[in-house]
């Protein structure tokens, strides 16, 4: 298996994120949020994401680019702990599961076919129904020690130099039953539009990317501050990665 496959992940959708998020630098007073312009509104939302605990986020589409449809649904924390899945169109999906520095990967059928080389058929066999167990001091898991990280990934988004991207704001709406604003920035040939909830905390709740109109992938934020799921599999639902590594 190549780490290549989870580390693509989350970086589009923090390259994304970090579109709508651009107007950063600025601090702004506590203003009901319907009444700021775009840039003060992408700001909150930074701030918002900044302070924040942990989060689940679900995404589905081109997440990694034209025609890879992806889908995403992965809880994280900043203390490096996360649990999910990835499924990568018809090429297989993968569970995730982080604690600490122990990271637990169960790849289903199509993803041993498609993602490993050779068609991973022998390890399948070896491995059956059980998890791959490793630490990230494994190379092929090093790439999930950032991915599984909520501060890693705004750190990643405060570094992206998009402070000129022009925003504007839209219409208030309603996303899953929250109330939220939307902000619109160039994307390419196509937008990114980050929904940022106007009651309580400002988070962003849902990224659209679209192109020529039409959506291409759709991010959702939601379970702010709710812990990562502690569960890990038993020892013996658990294969080490070093031993079939050799």
């Amino acid at each position: 298996m190549s780490a290549h496959h989870r580390t693509w992940t989350l970086a589009p959708s923090a390259a994304l994120l970090s579109v709508a998020l651009a107007a950063g630098g600025t601090a702004y007073a506590d203003d009901d949020i319907e009444t700021l312009t775009a840039p003060q509104i992408a700001q909150k939302a930074r701030e918002a994401l900044l302070d924040a605990e942990s989060v689940r986020i679900t995404g589905k589409g081109d997440l990694r680019g034209p025609g890879s449809p992806n889908e995403l649904d992965l809880a994280l924390d900043r203390s490096g702990n996360c649990a999910g899945t990835v499924g990568i169109g018809g090429e297989g999906s993968l569970e995730i599961i982080k604690r600490g520095e122990t990271v637990w990967l169960k790849p289903d059928a199509a993803f041993w076919k498609n993602q490993v080389p050779g068609g991973g058929e022998a390890l399948r066999e070896l491995v059956g129904d059980r998890y791959l167990r490793g630490t990230t001091d494994i190379g092929l898991l090093r790439g999930l020690a950032w991915v599984c990280d909520l501060g890693t990934f705004v750190d990643r988004l405060a570094g992206v130099p998009l402070s000129g991207v022009p925003l504007t704001k839209g219409e208030k709406t309603e996303v899953d039953g929250v109330e939220a604003i939307p902000v619109t920035g160039g994307l390419g040939g196509g937008a990114v539009t980050l929904y940022v909830a106007t009651e309580g905390e400002p988070h962003p709740v849902r990224l659209v990317v679209t192109s020529t109109g039409a959506a291409k992938a759709t991010v959702d934020f939601v379970d702010y501050d709710k812990p990562v799921p502690t569960a890990t599999p038993p020892a013996g639902d658990s294969v080490d990665l070093n031993t079939l590594l050799g």
